[in-house]
């Protein structure tokens, strides 16, 4: 007679989801049950909250990587004719602005409470979008903002034109020296590093810090997907930007990996432009084999994937 299976069946998780018990992807360094899972944690998490979105990618790197940057939102439906700025960083990490002139400063570089920021920044934008000429400040909800439309909803997708700032000077590029916002950026200066956005690929900025320089790239695959042809670029040698610089691993941030590369000093973003084109070129084409991993591939791999520090 045969036995009867007396294991017990585990709760399973769908491709995205988190597993109670697994670290919370919030960062907060608790379990997924104790944090954005457990009852009043907040919203359900999305894992890759800017998904779908055009220019997701340089979104990831505005919020998460970028010191001062701003693009031109451009808004379906009702608010079409409503001008919205996506800046970086505002005066005092504001959630947005109401400019006198109506104009919404919409920042990226907030501690968002809840599960989805791309909800989170949805139910602000909403927000500012209803508030009176010169209102100021737009806060936070305090709750989480279930029935706020997502950022998807609002914005007339497409690349967004990212102009990275030297320092936060815009802020104030329209204001008087004894405004409040001139006051705010003399607490802001020397905050930003020096950065430039490539132009040749998308969402790959160079910038200097201290005396390091640094290429962070962000990516839109699949992180699986990715470290596989990482992994094939690092052993064949291919993974090298500009000679003597070296792959140094990655950032893990809303879903996305931007892998990081140390430059040799002095190196600047203008000879990043061709290198980073011939690399996306070998990249492509690594992500396109379809062979399985060697076994050196496999251990490089391990190596990868251990080399992550998760943003968000």
């Amino acid at each position: 007679m045969a036995k009867k299976n007396r294991s017990k069946t585990s709760a399973t998780t769908t491709p995205g989801e988190v597993g109670p018990r697994q670290p919370c992807p919030c960062g907060s360094g608790k379990r997924y049950k104790a944090c954005h899972g457990a009852p009043g944690g907040g919203d359900v998490f999305v894992k890759r909250p800017f998904e779908g979105l055009a220019s997701e990618c340089d979104i990831v790197a505005m919020r998460e990587l970028v010191p001062a940057a701003t693009a031109a939102l451009p808004l379906a439906g009702e608010h079409a004719d409503r001008t919205v700025k996506l800046c970086t960083l505002l005066p005092m990490a504001a959630p947005a602005l109401v400019r006198d002139s109506g104009e919404v400063w919409l920042g990226l570089q907030v501690q968002h409470a809840f599960g989805d920021p791309s909800r989170d920044l949805g139910a602000v934008l909403r927000d500012a979008l209803a508030a009176e000429p010169g209102a100021g400040m737009v806060g936070l909800t305090s709750a989480p903002p279930a029935d706020a439309p997502r950022l998807q909803d609002l914005v007339a997708d497409g690349p967004l034109a990212v102009e990275v700032h030297e320092g936060f000077d815009f802020w104030v590029a329209d204001m008087d020296a004894s405004s409040e916002l001139a006051q705010a950026l003399e607490q802001a200066e020397g905050a930003a590093a020096p950065t430039a956005r490539l132009t040749e690929v998308t969402a790959a900025y160079w910038t200097r810090m201290g005396a390091k320089e640094h290429l962070r790239w962000v990516m839109p695959e699949p992180e699986d997907v990715l470290l596989d042809a990482l992994a094939r670029l690092h052993v064949s040698g291919d993974d090298v930007i500009v000679p003597d610089a070296r792959f140094v691993g990655m950032f893990r941030a809303h879903g996305l990996l931007a892998p990081v590369w140390d430059l040799p000093v002095g190196t600047g973003p203008e000879p990043l432009e061709e290198a980073a084109s011939s690399f996306r070129a070998k990249l492509d084409e690594a992500l396109a084999a379809t062979s399985d991993l060697t076994t050196e591939e496999r251990s490089a791999r391990n190596g990868l994937a251990n080399r992550q520090v998760t943003i968000r």
